[in-house]
C-alpha cells in the first residue's frame, strides 16, 4: 500500500480509523471473509475527503454499513472498504421526523421512535441492518418497507458532491433503489411518523421480536432473508419443496428452522456459501421453473 496514501487517509481520520489488512469476518453478520486492504472509518465531516483522496490515488473502494447483506470472498478486497457505521450514527427528533446518520442501526432508530410514542417503524426493530442499508435495499419485514416512512436522503455522488433526494427520486420498489445503479452514497435519511401510544408500539416490537426468534434461526451467523421473495411464490417455501431444508456444502446450512435462510452451521468460508447458494438456485430452477435472485451481496476475490 502506498505509505504516502496511507499517511494522508491517518492525518485524516485519525491512525485508529485507517486498518490494513483488516479481516471481513470480523464486520459481516455471516462472519466469513479475508482481509481488507484498507478498512477505513471516517465520521461524517470526513467521508467525502476519504471518498475524494481514494479516487485521486486510482484506489478502488467499496462502501458497507453494518455488513448484514454481504457475502465477502476469503482472499478479501484489493483496495479499501469504507465503513459508514458507528461514527456516522447520529439520530435526532424533531416532531415526527427522525434525522439519522447511514450509519446508525434500524433497531436503534426503532427504539428511538418508540421511546418518542413515534409509531411506523416498529417492522424495522429486527432488522440487522443500518439506514443506509436499509434505504439502498428498501429493506422491510412483516409489511413494512423503508418506502412507506423515507421523506428524502442525502447522499454523496461519485464526484463527491453532496444531494438531496425525494422518495420519489430514489425509485423504490421491493429490495431495490436506484442508488447502487446511480453510484450513490447515502449519508442521512429522514424519516416521517406518526404520533402514537407509546406502550402499544412497545407491544408490536415485542410481538415481532417473539415471532422472529420462534421462526428464524437467529442462533447462527447469517444475512437474514438470503433471496428475494420470487413473485408469486416464498422463496422458503420453494427451498423446502425442493428437499433442501438442513442440506450442508461444509459448514454452510440450508436452515432447518427456516429453509429462507442459510447459516453459516459451523466455519464455514464464504465460498461455501456461495456454493450452497448456487445449488439451491439450480435445484430450485430445475424443480419448479423459478429463477431465486439472492438478497446478499457478493464483494471481493473468491
Amino acid at each position: 500500500m502506498n505509505v504516502e496514501l496511507y499517511e494522508k487517509l491517518c492525518g485524516l481520520m485519525g491512525k485508529e480509523n485507517v486498518l490494513q489488512q483488516e479481516p471481513m469476518c470480523a464486520h459481516t453478520t455471516f462472519r466469513t471473509g479475508g482481509p481488507a486492504q484498507l478498512y477505513l472509518t471516517p465520521d461524517m465531516e470526513q467521508i467525502q475527503s476519504a471518498l475524494e483522496l481514494c479516487r485521486q490515488e486510482k484506489i478502488p473502494f467499496v462502501v458497507i454499513g453494518n455488513g448484514s447483506n454481504l457475502l465477502v470472498g476469503d482472499k478479501g478486497i484489493d483496495g479499501a472498504v469504507i465503513e459508514i457505521g458507528k461514527r456516522m450514527s447520529q439520530i435526532t427528533i424533531e416532531g415526527e421526523v427522525i434525522t439519522a446518520q447511514a450509519g446508525a442501526l434500524m433497531s436503534a432508530v426503532a427504539s428511538r421512535a418508540a421511546a418518542a410514542s413515534l409509531t411506523g417503524l416498529e417492522f424495522a426493530s429486527g432488522i440487522p441492518g443500518s439506514i443506509g442499508g436499509a434505504v439502498v435495499m428498501n429493506a422491510g419485514a412483516y409489511g413494512g418497507e423503508m418506502k412507506d416512512v423515507l421523506l428524502s436522503v442525502t447522499a454523496a455522488d461519485k464526484e463527491g458532491r453532496i444531494l438531496t433526494l425525494s422518495r420519489e427520486e430514489l425509485e423504490l420498489s421491493y429490495r431495490h433503489s436506484c442508488i447502487p445503479e446511480k453510484g450513490y452514497y447515502v449519508l442521512e435519511a429522514r424519516l416521517g411518523l406518526r404520533q402514537g401510544d407509546k406502550e402499544a408500539v412497545y407491544d408490536r416490537m415485542r410481538e415481532l421480536k417473539n415471532m422472529r426468534v420462534s421462526k428464524q434461526p437467529l442462533e447462527y451467523p447469517s444475512a437474514g432473508s438470503t433471496f428475494k421473495r420470487p413473485e408469486g411464490h416464498f422463496a422458503g417455501k420453494l427451498i423446502d419443496d425442493a428437499g433442501l431444508r438442513g442440506y450442508r456444502v461444509g459448514g454452510a446450512q440450508v436452515s432447518e428452522k427456516h429453509c429462507g435462510f442459510v447459516i453459516n452451521r459451523e466455519n464455514a468460508t464464504s465460498a461455501q456459501i456461495r456454493r450452497l447458494m448456487e445449488d439451491v438456485q439450480a435445484k430450485v430452477k430445475e424443480k419448479f421453473g423459478v429463477e431465486l435472485e439472492p438478497e446478499v451481496k457478493f464483494i471481493g476475490k473468491f
